[in-house]
């Protein structure tokens, strides 16, 4: 039985106090939470958000991060540099990242390899656009970009890596696909899994949805056969809001 997991995207919200804040209101309502649950926040606010999260539930990763150890990469963070302060998870090819940053298939797949060789645990993100799902191509991309992303990685590898389905047309629009589409569509994903890597990593592969979720539709997703969770963007920001999802089986 596969575990569901919670993840809340900040984005670029949050100053540090604001973040402590949120954790100490939060905390209290997830504590008994039967899904993981992490917070993947800006880098200015990740040591204090891991200073107060220790000894909690809540798991602290970053948005991204860059794949080399080191280097002439001004304004970067390495894999090293989240790791040495405690960093456990890392989104990697989130579309926002893929529209404004130029983040491609090939630096996602650099990236989740040097994550696993940082002892980082990735949460990948693939996702059409609407022009591409209006053009029946939704099924085409998502297992494109998931087979890509998985490049050169081992079964245990991908059996410990994260997938985040993220329709684009879907992120902070308000609208959100169907939970039979959306359930679908990860089917899609770990039946390409399954072709590359076998019927046992695909069915522990952790594969969330993402895209609009709140408290009102979490639990009808949550609850399909196959997706395992969500990477909720706006609706993390909010604690109460955030804690509801994460409690949707109550």
């Amino acid at each position: 039985m596969r575990r569901k997991v919670i993840a809340g995207n900040w984005k670029m919200n949050m100053l540090p106090n604001e973040a402590i804040d949120y954790i100490q209101a939060f905390e209290p309502m997830v504590k008994n939470a039967k899904s993981e649950v992490i917070l993947c926040v800006p880098y200015t606010d990740l040591f204090y958000c891991i200073s107060i999260a220790q000894g909690t539930n809540i798991k602290i990763g970053a948005q991204n991060m860059h794949f080399a150890e080191s280097g002439a990469y001004t304004g970067e963070v390495s894999p090293k540099m989240l790791k040495s302060i405690g960093v456990e998870y890392v989104i990697i090819g989130h579309s926002e990242r893929r529209q404004y940053y130029n983040e491609t298939d090939e630096t996602v797949n650099k990236k989740i390899k040097s994550a696993f060789e940082n002892d980082l645990k990735p949460i990948v993100c693939v996702g059409e656009t609407l022009e591409e799902r209006e053009q029946g191509k939704t099924e085409e991309i998502i297992t494109s970009q998931t087979r890509l992303a998985l490049e050169g990685l081992s079964k245990e590898q991908v059996k410990n890596t994260i997938i985040a389905y993220e329709p684009i047309w879907a992120i902070g629009t308000g609208k959100t696909a169907t939970s039979e589409d959306a359930n679908n569509s990860i089917k899609s994903i770990r039946e390409e899994i399954k072709k590359l890597y076998g019927e046992e990593v695909s069915s522990e592969v952790i594969i969330q949805y993402g895209g609009s979720v709140k408290a009102s539709n979490a639990k009808e997703l949550f609850e399909t056969s196959d997706i395992d969770g969500g990477l909720v963007g706006g609706a993390s920001l909010k604690p109460e809001e955030f804690s509801k999802i994460v409690n949707y089986e109550e």
